[in-house]
């Protein structure tokens, strides 16, 4: 049995407007003095001024992980009520004016802001970051080319990005179609250790291509401030249930990955091959999408890709066990970007124009 890891979550969210639904340019200092009141330590200002993250402590169990996710949204939904404010958890917004949005006031955003212009402009996006700890000695890079090939599978289980300035897409997650507007934001670079790493971190900044406390943004990444490996690559999950979900398989795929040392190396070239092509059509289709199996290298739907991942990993806690058949159910009901197009189309055929149409999956996207 593999030995259990702590693990810790951060959640993004836009602040909105309960009567319009839109997400305010310059939400009033009322509005984050009660966010930050409401969290505590846990309250992060995020990269735009109505934007906001909640940075969780160390869990053992999803137990833990729910009762403080379900505590820490219910006091900020009632603390942002009293300003007419509420909470948005989608990946993105259907129709927020992102070019009407301010940069936070922190330095390091302002930085960002200067360094990447619009693409930073356009990253009005809502993320679901995981931490998974894991025990000294352990090669994180190794550690990430072994889990690497299953991330678009959890992309997919997270998607909730479909819409993007009053449009529908086409992709289930648009929101990492913009992540790729990025430096450093998509998969990994196919490294084969931590000292390649190194070098590869030491190169980029003796060029001038990374600061000296740079990070980089890849999907998943090991941690610079804590002994992890930090899940990025999923879209923000209105529904707590979904981001438990995801954070339990993560964590699961890490410990048997210590533990195990199967699927050894992203850096082999048709493995990395089959995990870009996958990434994409996780994107692009999410649950509905065609994917190619790691091992056999035929083709399998999403709902077929997850056994293949529960054949390969033993449900030897009763969180696996748990995460594993929400899967299924998000994978056989649908996502939240389904959720999102079903409501749109639902408020259209109901007869409501485009904007009341919108709105009412801005009300979708609440978290509750």
């Amino acid at each position: 049995m593999a030995r259990p890891c702590t693990f810790g979550i951060e959640e993004e969210y836009l602040l909105v407007n309960l009567d319009t639904g839109q997400v305010p340019a310059t939400p009033s200092p009322a509005v984050l003095g009660r966010c930050r009141k409401a969290l505590g330590q846990h309250f992060a200002q995020e990269m735009f001024r109505s934007q906001i993250e909640v940075a969780s402590p160390v869990f053992a169990n999803l137990f833990e992980a729910r009762e403080f996710f379900q505590h820490s949204r219910q006091r900020l939904n009632t603390a942002l009520a009293e300003e007419g404010m509420g909470l948005y958890g989608a990946a993105s917004h259907p129709n927020a004016a992102w070019l009407r949005q301010k940069p936070a006031t922190p330095a390091h955003y302002q930085q960002l802001f200067a360094d990447y212009r619009h693409v930073a402009r356009r990253s009005l996006l809502n993320g679901l970051h995981v931490h998974v700890g894991v025990p000294p000695g352990c090669d994180r890079i190794q550690l990430i080319n072994r889990v690497l090939g299953w991330l678009p599978l959890l992309l997919v289980l997270s998607t909730s990005s479909p819409l993007w300035a009053g449009q529908c897409t086409g992709y289930m997650s648009y929101r990492r179609v913009i992540c790729g507007e990025w430096p450093h934001m998509g998969l990994p670079e196919p490294l084969p250790d931590w000292a390649a790493y190194e070098r590869y971190r030491a190169l980029l900044q003796r060029t001038g291509s990374l600061a000296a406390d740079g990070d980089f943004w890849w999907a998943i990444r090991p941690s610079r401030r804590f002994p992890t490996v930090e899940l990025r690559i999923c879209d923000g999950c209105p529904r707590l249930e979904d981001a438990l979900c995801i954070a339990a398989l993560f964590r699961h795929l890490v410990e048997h990955s210590i533990v195990y040392r199967h699927d050894s190396s992203a850096c082999n070239r048709e493995q990395r091959w089959i995990t870009q092509e996958n990434y994409w059509r996780a994107m692009r289709h999410g649950r509905q999408g065609e994917f190619i199996g790691l091992h056999e290298q035929q083709p399998v739907t999403a709902a077929g890709w997850l056994a293949q991942l529960q054949e390969q990993l033993p449900i030897d806690t009763v969180d696996a066990e748990r995460a594993f058949l929400h899967a299924q159910r998000l994978l056989r009901d649908g996502t939240h970007a389904d959720q999102q197009l079903q409501c749109l189309a639902q408020a259209s055929a109901a007869g409501l124009g485009r904007a009341q149409a919108l709105r009412a999956v801005v009300a979708a996207g609440a978290c509750n």
